[in-house]
């Protein structure tokens, strides 16, 4: 039997932590003279009820270890629960969504998935709008921040926890998962507050500013406004856009960057890789619409750079006409979507990494067919590969691919068309937040899906964010012996 007093110790904490930052938006609405401050605090009271009740009731759980499976579980347990309060704001207050929006708001903001069901995002009160911004910040890395303040209490080497969040730390750059955390802590705020400076300073109002920061650095795309960044065309866009890229760059190599050293980000092969595929993939595009269009060459390379770093950041914001732009573009956006950012940071899909080193595997065995005799081993970045790695990496690549199948067919028999089917599990497994198809045209949004169908994404973001083996590995009935 597994003893769950701590997980549900963890879970409490972070609950404590997730009403107090309620009480920001509540602020900032009484102030605007708006019900939806009264409406957040009583948010903010439930959710710190529940979490001193919890905390409070498993605290004899202080100084027992952390087995792996408790690990997982409570990874899993930590990105089903905060959602369930993340939502009451949604609920209780602008604009009263049902149960289901409203956890599919929460879930699709804390995954930093992006996708959002809310029609008419400039007239909502600008306390709920910061909130939005707020989950997509917790989800980009702070929700394993604050998990990891409260590891050491348990008496457990973080480690195992960034492993379950599928962090992957390339070496391990600091010694300790308390180090990482809190370097981490400093790079991602820091990032955030450049990027709102930035933003202000290409003349965005102050609450776009702050929200379009916190949803960009967290890969998240949540935007105050309907229109995204079409509102802030030109100068705007090329921030956004580079931002975007450095915050689906890994995390450690800024560490290392603040530690000295600066060459990191330049001499990571994944780094590499991933400015390469953006840069050929804008490329293409941008001739592909000058061609087929008159748009000018500087507006076209603009959009397209915009666009789909969002997409291969899985970010989510959108400018212009980029969905109306043809099968080629959206072609190429479908697979950058799949392939998505580098690993070790807040981008979701498969990442740039496991794409190289399923490359060179494919490469090797082009090699041996050939050459039965040869000895050869599977290499990346110098280092030779090990078979169980290979193995590991192509089992999750199946599953990646074999779960976009099931769920589109899923979608599809509750109601949506194939196009719509398919780009709504492209997004929500890649945590992309891009929306495509009938569905999603009249509105921008995901609204028009039943609820049965948002239930399914809500089940793909999940596992979309938690890197799939995660909850697969839960549903296990081996899991679950002793």
């Amino acid at each position: 039997m597994i003893d769950l007093r701590p997980i549900f110790y963890v879970v409490g904490r972070v609950l404590v932590v997730l009403a107090i930052l309620m009480l920001a938006p509540a602020v900032i609405d009484a102030r605007a003279g708006l019900h939806n401050g009264a409406d957040f605090l009583q948010s903010a009271i439930i959710t710190g009820a529940v979490g001193l009740m919890l905390s409070v009731a498993t605290s004899n759980a202080l100084g027992l270890g952390l087995s792996a499976r408790q690990a997982y579980l409570m990874t899993a347990a930590i990105w089903g629960f905060v959602p369930l309060f993340g939502a009451l704001p949604f609920m209780l207050g602008e604009p009263h969504l049902s149960f289901t929006d409203a956890y599919f708001e929460a879930v699709s903001g804390i995954t930093t998935t992006g996708s959002t069901v809310i029609v008419g995002l400039d007239t909502l009160p600008p306390g709920m709008n910061l909130w939005r911004g707020m989950l997509n910040s917790l989800g980009g890395l702070g929700i394993a921040f604050v998990a990891m303040i409260f590891l050491p209490v348990l008496r457990v080497g973080g480690m195992q926890y960034f492993r379950t969040e599928g962090f992957d730390t390339f070496g391990k750059a600091l010694p300790r998962a308390t180090d990482i955390a809190r370097q981490l802590v400093i790079v991602y705020f820091g990032l955030t507050l450049v990027c709102m400076a930035a933003y202000r300073m290409v003349g965005m109002e102050p609450l776009d500013a702050a929200v379009n920061a916190m949803a960009t650095i967290a890969t998240g795309g949540f935007s105050p406004t309907d229109i995204s960044f079409t509102k802030y065309q030109g100068l705007p866009e090329y921030i956004g856009g580079t931002f975007m890229v450095l915050a689906s760059f890994p995390y450690i190599r800024f560490v290392q960057m603040l530690n000295g050293s600066l060459s990191a980000p330049l001499i990571d092969r994944q780094v590499r890789g991933y400015v390469k595929i953006i840069a050929v993939s804008v490329g293409m595009v941008t001739v592909w619409q000058v061609l087929r269009s008159d748009m000018p060459l500087e507006a076209a390379f603009r959009e397209s750079y915009f666009n789909l770093a969002s997409i291969i950041s899985g970010t989510g914001f959108f400018s212009g006409s980029f969905g109306g732009w043809g099968g080629f573009s959206m072609a190429v956006a479908l697979v950058l979507g799949v392939i998505g950012g580098c690993s070790g940071s807040s981008s979701g899909a498969l990442t740039v990494f496991r794409v190289q080193v399923l490359m060179a595997t494919l490469l090797t065995q082009i090699k041996l067919i050939g050459t039965p005799s040869r000895v050869l081993t599977v290499r990346y970045d110098g280092r030779a590969i090990e078979q169980d790695v290979t193995g590991a990496l192509i089992l999750y690549v199946t599953s990646y691919i074999l779960i976009i199948g099931v769920m589109t067919v899923a979608l599809s028999l509750l109601g949506s068309d194939p196009v719509s089917a398919l780009f709504a599990i492209w997004t929500s497994i890649g945590n992309i937040g891009y929306g495509y198809g009938a569905m999603v045209a009249r509105t921008g949004t995901f609204v028009d899906f039943n609820d049965a169908s948002k239930w399914v994404m809500i089940v793909t973001m999940i596992m979309g964010r938690l890197g799939l083996l995660t909850i697969l590995l839960l549903v296990l009935l081996r899991f679950w012996r002793d």
